[in-house]
């Protein structure tokens, strides 16, 4: 499924896209890895944790054994495997001569914890499934990388949304394990503020449904996602393009209910509780210096989740110079940015990160 929190800017204009460039028929090989007796941060344990992925390409190894050509790539908050397989991203990136092109580079896409067909709370234990958070993602995929896939080191990481903050806990906790990071639409201090607050508000909005059944329920607690999932929407959307796309009330409003009913027939209401409340203790502001990857982070003008504003007079003046090798690039609003979802629409970007992988190449 398409990102809800992360690229729900770009469903309006997906079926457009699309239709003007059909999806290639890509060689994704699927694979698993399963860790046994995974222990999360908080304390808590689960005897199997099951991980799923997606691959293009096939991994390369320099003369000293080490991989030298796979790169990461993390969906975001609600997303899975096949989140960035969208054509506004494969089709723009993958091909011959592109900058992920698959002849050339090992692609590695997971389903995060939480996701897609990796463990889930959904899948059985409820609200009684260990409360993961980033660092317990990225943990898992780095054990992944390593004993399932053998991966010992990676060209870059580049994650969108949920995984632009993991791109920045990757830094600080394997920090030789990659060349490069690319976070895209994030900001890297504690998650808190009006985002925050949104996260909260749908969290919430689940929880005092009463048909929630404090995750007992055995149907979906429709009121509660459907304040959730409206929470989400407006979180993800861009004001330029909806303005455009639905000039009247009337589409409007029909973008509306065909969102709820496009979402919630796909939803699961405590998968949407952990998923959300997994950026709850995200925090890498206080070892930021200790990240020695160069980074290519950018964010967009338009995006409501993480507001330019809020980057130009709080955080960037107190954290930029913390990370001397990290260029920042704040995408200006056009007609081709899509609020939040502009971290997918690679068009918009890729020269930046054309020119990213000439300067962060080996000699």
């Amino acid at each position: 499924m398409i990102t809800r929190l992360a690229v729900l800017s770009l469903l309006a204009v997906a079926a457009a896209a699309n239709a003007q460039t059909p999806a290639s028929k890509w060689p994704t090989q699927d694979g698993s890895y399963d860790i046994a007796n995974f222990h999360f941060k908080d304390g808590e344990s689960i005897d199997k944790l099951h991980l799923h992925y997606i691959t293009l390409g096939k991994p390369h190894r320099d003369a000293t054994g080490h991989t030298d050509n796979a790169i990461l790539l993390l969906h975001g908050t609600g997303g899975d495997a096949h989140s960035l397989m969208n054509p506004v991203f494969s089709n723009v990136l993958f091909g011959p001569g592109q900058p992920f092109d698959i002849t050339k580079y090992f692609l590695i896409l997971p389903d995060d914890i939480g996701h897609g067909q990796s463990s889930k709370p959904s899948d059985g234990l409820h609200m009684k499934f260990p409360q993961y958070d980033y660092d317990d993602m990225v943990t898992s995929q780095h054990t992944m990388l390593l004993e399932g896939l053998h991966v010992d080191h990676l060209r870059l990481i580049l994650g969108t949304s949920m995984g632009c903050m993991q791109s920045w806990v990757w830094g600080e906790t394997f920090p030789t394990f990659m060349d490069a990071l690319a976070p895209f639409a994030c900001y890297p201090v504690e998650l808190a503020g009006r985002n925050r607050m949104t996260r909260y508000i749908a969290i919430e909005s689940i929880k005092n449904d009463p048909a929630w059944k404090n995750g007992e329920y055995t149907s979906e607690p429709v009121l509660g996602l459907r304040g959730a999932e409206a929470m989400l929407l407006i979180m993800g959307s861009a004001p330029l393009q909806m303005q455009k796309n639905y000039p009247t009330r009337a589409q409007s409003e029909k973008y509306v209910d065909d969102y709820f009913a496009r979402t919630i027939a796909h939803a699961d209401a405590n998968d949407m509780i952990y998923y959300v409340n997994a950026s709850r203790n995200y925090n890498p502001e206080p070892k930021l210096s200790t990240i020695i990857a160069p980074a290519l982070w950018i964010n967009s003008a338009d995006d409501f989740i993480n507001p330019p504003e809020t980057g130009e007079f709080i955080i960037n003046p107190r954290i930029l110079s913390k990370m001397p090798k990290t260029k920042y690039i704040d995408i200006p609003i056009s007609d081709a940015t899509r609020g939040h979802g502009t971290h997918t629409n690679a068009a918009v970007w890729k020269q930046y990160l054309i020119d990213f992988l000439a300067q962060t190449e080996k000699k």
